[in-house]
C-alpha cells in the first residue's frame, strides 16, 4: 500500500510541476530536482530513502532509450554519425580517463580502476532537459540530432567503460584489455539489436491489430537488453539499435493505426520515465548527504572536488567540441564544390540511362540504387549548407553538456570502498550543478548567442512542397483509374473527379497557411474559412450525438461507433493547424 501511494504522489507531483513548468517556459526536469531536493529534507520520508541502481539500469533505462530511439530519424542520424560517434565514444572515453587520472592524483588511496570508474560515471550527458529547452527555443535541428543521438549513444559508452574498469580494479588495469571488452561489447550489443529489430518488425507487421502490436512493443526493449546483457554486451546499445531499427521500418510495415497508438502510448511513458527519475533524483540528496558524512572526505570535501569536475567536464568537452566545428566548418566551404560535382554526375547517369536503357531486372536495380546513392549524397551536402553547425552552435552543443540520472545511478554500483559514500556524492553534485546551473542558464545562453533554427513559415512551406509532391504521385496512380478496376468494373468519373479535389486540397490548404504565416497572419483564405465552419459543424454534431445518448433511443453499440468516427474526424480537423 505505501509503494502504491508513493507511486500515485510521484505520477501527480511530476504531472503538477510539468504543467507549472510549461507555463513558466522552464525546462520540467530542472523544476523536479529543485522539488525534490526539497522534499528529500521533508520529515515523513521514509529514511535512508535509496533506488538501488539495477532499478534505473535495468528497469527504467530500456524503455526510457527505446521510446526516445523509435522517434529518430534515421537519416538525420546518418548525417551527423561522425559528430554523434565523436562526442558519444571517443569523448567518453577521454573524459572518463582524463578524470580518472585526475582523482587518481588528488585522491590518495583511490585505485585507478576506481578513479577511472568515476570518469565513466560523469562523462555521459542527459540531453532531456537540453533538448526539450533546444526545441522550445527552436534550435537548428542539426544540433538538436547530435544532442539526442549523443545522449543515445554515449551511456552504452559509460556503461561498458565502467564494467570494464570495475574489472580491473581487482587486478592490473590495462588498456587493451578494456579496448577489447569495449569492442566486444559494441559489436555483439549491435547484432543483438539488430535481430532484436528485424524480429520485431516481422511479427507485428503480420498481427494487423494495433493493441497486439503495442503490447508487444512494450517488451522489446528488455527482449534486447537481456540477452545482449547476458552475453557480456551492452545491454543498452541493443536497446537503442532495435529501436532506431524499428521506428526507420515502421512506415513501411506497421499500420497507420498502430503506428498512431504506439506513438501515444509511448510518449506516455517517456514523459513519466523522463521526469520520474529526476524527482527520485532530488529525493536522495538527504540519504546521500547522510551516508557520505564522517567519510574519508566529508561533505563538504566531495562537494567541492565535484564542483571542480563540472568546470573540469566542461573544458574536456570544450577542447573535443572545436576540432569537431572546425571539421565541420571546412565541410561547409567545401560543399558547394562537391554538391556541383555530385549535381553533375547524378546528370550524366540520368542522361546515360536514357541513352542506354537497361535490358534486365538487375542491371535496373542496380542503376536505381546507384542513382538512389548519389540523389541521398547530393541532398546530406545541400543539408549542411542549409543547415550549418558554426563556432556559436558548437557553443551551445558544449554548454548543453549536462549530466543526469544514469551518472547517479551508475554511481551507486561502485564496489565497497573507503571512497565510496563521497565517490556517489561527487557524483550526484556533477549531475545535480550541471542540470541546474547549464540547464538553467542555457536558455540565457540560446538567445544571447541568437542561435535560430528555421522557422514556422518556412517548415510550413517546405511541408506545403513535400505533400505537393506526394499529391503529383497520388493523382498519377488514378490517371488511368480503370486500369486499376477490377475485372467487369469501371469508375464514375465524379468519383475520380471527387478523388481528384480532395487529394489536392490538403496541398491547397498547406500553401495557404504557409502564405498567411508569411504575412504574419493577416488575411482568411477559403481553407480557413472551410475549418471554421466544420469546427462549426463538429460541435453542433457532437451536441446531437449528447442528445441522443441521453434520450435513450440508439443502442449503446451505435452511440460507441458514432462517436468514435465523430472522434476522429475531430482529431483530424484539430490536426490541420497544428505546428510543424
Amino acid at each position: 500500500m505505501e509503494i502504491a501511494l508513493i507511486a500515485v504522489v510521484g505520477v501527480v507531483t511530476v504531472v503538477a510541476v510539468a504543467a507549472f513548468a510549461k507555463q513558466l517556459g522552464i525546462a520540467a526536469p530542472l523544476v523536479l530536482i529543485v522539488v525534490g531536493v526539497a522534499t528529500s529534507f521533508l520529515p515523513g520520508l521514509p529514511s535512508p530513502f535509496f533506488v538501488p541502481s539495477w532499478v534505473i539500469l535495468t528497469l527504467v533505462l530500456p524503455p526510457l532509450l527505446y521510446s526516445s530511439a523509435v522517434q529518430v530519424q534515421l537519416t538525420d542520424f546518418r548525417r551527423n554519425l561522425g559528430t554523434i560517434s565523436a562526442l558519444s565514444v571517443f569523448l567518453v572515453i577521454a573524459t572518463a580517463f582524463v578524470v580518472g587520472f585526475a582523482l587518481h592524483a588528488v585522491l590518495p588511496g583511490l585505485d585507478l580502476g576506481s578513479a577511472i570508474a568515476l570518469g565513466a560515471i560523469v562523462s555521459p550527458t542527459d540531453a532531456v532537459a537540453a533538448t526539450s529547452i533546444a526545441k522550445r527555443l527552436g534550435l537548428p535541428t542539426r544540433l538538436v540530432t547530435v544532442l539526442e543521438g549523443e545522449s543515445l549513444v554515449n551511456d552504452a559508452s559509460a556503461l561498458v567503460l565502467l564494467k570494464a574498469a570495475l574489472g580491473a580494479t581487482a587486478a592490473s588495469l590495462s588498456a587493451w584489455a578494456i579496448a577489447g571488452d569495449f569492442l566486444y561489447s559494441v559489436v555483439i550489443a549491435a547484432g543483438v539489436g539488430l535481430v532484436v529489430g528485424v524480429v520485431n518488425v516481422w511479427v507485428r507487421s503480420r498481427l494487423k491489430d494495433s493493441v497486439l502490436e503495442t503490447a508487444i512493443s512494450f517488451v522489446v526493449p528488455f527482449v534486447a537488453f537481456i540477452p545482449a546483457e547476458s552475453l557480456g554486451a551492452s545491454g543498452v546499445l541493443a536497446v537503442v539499435v532495435a529501436g532506431i531499427y524499428t521506428g526507420h521500418r515502421a512506415a513501411h510495415s506497421f499500420t497507420a493505426q498502430a503506428r498512431l497508438s504506439e506513438q501515444i502510448n509511448w510518449r506516455t511513458i517517456q514523459f513519466l520515465l523522463e521526469n520520474g527519475v529526476f524527482l527520485l533524483m532530488g529525493l536522495q540528496l538527504n540519504t546521500i548527504i547522510a551516508q557520505a558524512q564522517g567519510s574519508i572526505l566529508g561533505v563538504g570535501g566531495s562537494f567541492a572536488i565535484g564542483l571542480a569536475l563540472c568546470v573540469l567536464l566542461l573544458i574536456i568537452r570544450a577542447l573535443f567540441v572545436i576540432p569537431i566545428i572546425w571539421r565541420l566548418r571546412a565541410s561547409q566551404k567545401r560543399a558547394p564544390e562537391v554538391g556541383e560535382r555530385l549535381s553533375d554526375g547524378l546528370e550524366r547517369v540520368r542522361t546515360e540511362r536514357e541513352k542506354r536503357p537497361p535490358q534486365d531486372e538487375r542491371t535496373e536495380r542496380r542503376w536505381n540504387r546507384f542513382t538512389r546513392y548519389l540523389e541521398r549524397r547530393e541532398a546530406d551536402v545541400t543539408d549542411l549548407q542549409e543547415r550549418p553547425i558554426g563556432w556559436r552552435g558548437g557553443f551551445v552543443l558544449v554548454w548543453a553538456g549536462m549530466r543526469g540520472v544514469v551518472t547517479l545511478a551508475a554511481a551507486q554500483s561502485l564496489p565497497q570502498t573507503a571512497y565510496r559514500s563521497p565517490l556517489i556524492l561527487i557524483a550526484f553534485t556533477v549531475a545535480v550543478v550541471t542540470l541546474l546551473v547549464q540547464g538553467g542558464t542555457l536558455p540565457w545562453v540560446i538567445r544571447r548567442l541568437d542561435v535560430t533554427g528555421s522557422d514556422a513559415a518556412a517548415d510550413r512551406r517546405e511541408l506545403a512542397g513535400l505533400l505537393e509532391e506526394m499529391g503529383k504521385a497520388g493523382l498519377a496512380a488514378i490517371e488511368h483509374p480503370d486500369d486499376v478496376a477490377e475485372a467487369g468494373r469501371t469508375f464514375d468519373p465524379e468519383v475520380v473527379e471527387r478523388v481528384r479535389e480532395d487529394t489536392m486540397l490538403r496541398v491547397e490548404a498547406q500553401w495557404e497557411r504557409a502564405e498567411r504565416e508569411a504575412s504574419d497572419g493577416v488575411g482568411f483564405g477559403p481553407h480557413q474559412q472551410y475549418q471554421a465552419l466544420r469546427e462549426q459543424v463538429l460541435e453542433a454534431e457532437r451536441s446531437a450525438l449528447l442528445d441522443a445518448r441521453s434520450r435513450g433511443s440508439y443502442s449503446s453499440r451505435v452511440l460507441t461507433h458514432a462517436q468514435l468516427m465523430l472522434d476522429f474526424e475531430e482529431s483530424r480537423t484539430s490536426q490541420r493547424d497544428d505546428q510543424v
